[in-house]
């Protein structure tokens, strides 16, 4: 059945509006990988060169996500012949993508000059932690130090504590991933307007992760945000944002920051004619320990039933496992099953040209035929046939290794 713009995205919904974007992306773990998954949720054909031994990840490919949706060609980029098969691909691709530090891309041959001399208007994206100039560009790092430098580490958790970990959600794939693909698509719109040309999209995750507070740096400069953790309407200092534990060890999360809001939020509670004012910021203490008592007095599951359908803005802070089950994202078809695995499914929604779940994770070198037919490349001897794609649990292993 097809989706409207409210609808799923299944796999009968369509290919997505990149539908004909030619991708290219050299293999490497996090965000680069993640870009072009979602590049390729969108529509694109995405390409992925493999090298033999893998990229580093470590996990079974037929498991890793990000690479759903692509096709797979193994290529040594330090074969005699790698950079010319891979600048073949270039000759015909709209964008490409590699993570590699920098540098590495140019001693490889497929740097940003010879694959734009071969195809003038390439994209040419490159993600990378510290950006491909400055100080700090040679030096190998990690989201936890990308967001630490950038002041945003330094925003999350409680006064007394250490700053909290947001896992790599923060880092590499929201200040890191998601601009390469806005710099690639902004690019890409350049590259096809008349007169337009090819370009490289620098991504440097401190540039990211340091633009997404630009709120807070302009709240700081009205007075409205101090440049401290745990002392902002926003970072858990104000008692009705925040989450409280309940009688099961659970929790609910609560963003009552309105006053209408937080008026329902108490009075659902029941603590509506106990507790200070909520302006009342000396008595804040008062009113934070009152509300977590009361959550203390009933389970997860009791309190959803009471919030439920109610403008109070609490929620159950669900476990990864948990999430794909709520009724909202069920309805929605926020998650999505596909060869037996339950997965975020493509975002965001079109209404004319919907995104789809439609090919498993690529498994090292098994499309290489298919591409070169796909691709009109020319033909090689190594080129056998495509390989069956492997159950997921059956596919090769990935060595863990150095990246170039």
């Amino acid at each position: 059945m097809a989706a409207t713009g409210n609808g799923p995205p299944t796999e009968a919904t369509g290919n997505g509006p990149l539908t004909g974007v030619r991708v290219v992306e050299l293999a490497g773990i996090g965000p680069g990988p993640f870009a072009a998954m979602t590049l390729a949720d969108l529509g694109a054909d995405v390409v992925r060169i493999d090298r033999p031994g893998g990229a580093g990840l470590g996990i079974d490919p037929a498991y890793d996500l990000t690479n759903r949706n692509k096709r797979s060609v193994l290529i040594d980029l330090k074969a005699e012949d790698g950079a010319a098969r891979v600048l073949d691909l270039v000759e015909r691709a709209d964008v490409l993508i590699e993570g590699y530090r920098p540098g590495v891309a140019e001693r490889l041959g497929i740097g940003p000059q010879e694959c734009l001399d071969r195809n003038p208007r390439l994209v040419y994206g490159r993600m990378t932690g510290w950006g491909q100039e400055g100080p700090l560009a040679e030096r190998a790092g990690h989201d936890i130090g990308y967001i630490a430098v950038t002041g945003a580490l330094s925003m999350i958790g409680k006064a007394e504590e250490p700053p909290a970990l947001p896992a790599n959600l923060l880092g590499d794939y929201a200040g890191g991933a998601l601009y390469l693909v806005i710099g690639v698509l902004a690019a890409l719109q350049h590259a096809r307007t008349p007169g337009g040309t090819g370009q490289v999209v620098d991504a440097a995750i401190v540039d990211g992760t340091a633009h997404l507070t630009t709120m807070i740096h302009a709240m700081m400069a009205a007075g409205g945000w101090q440049d401290r953790r745990g002392a902002n309407l926003l970072d858990g200092a104000s008692p009705f944002y925040g989450s409280y534990e309940t009688a099961d060890g659970a929790y609910m999360a609560v963003g009552a920051l309105e006053q209408r809001f937080y008026n329902e939020f108490i009075e659902l509670l029941g603590i509506a004619d106990e507790v200070p004012a909520r302006k009342d910021f000396a008595r804040w203490d008062e009113l934070r320990d009152a509300v977590a008592a009361r959550f203390r007095t009933k389970t997860r599951r009791e309190w959803t039933k009471i919030f439920e359908g109610s403008d109070a803005c609490v929620a159950p802070v669900l476990s990864l496992t948990e999430a794909p089950a709520h009724p909202h994202l069920a309805a929605r078809g926020t998650f999505t099953d596909h060869g037996g695995i339950t997965q975020p499914a493509p975002a965001p929604r079109f209404s004319a040209t919907p995104g789809s779940v439609r090919r498993p994770p690529a498994q090292p070198g098994a499309d290489t035929a298919e591409v070169a037919r796909d691709w009109d490349l020319p033909a090689r001897e190594t080129d056998g046939p495509a390989r069956e794609r492997p159950a997921p649990g059956q596919g090769v292993p990935v060595r863990d290794t150095e990246g170039s």
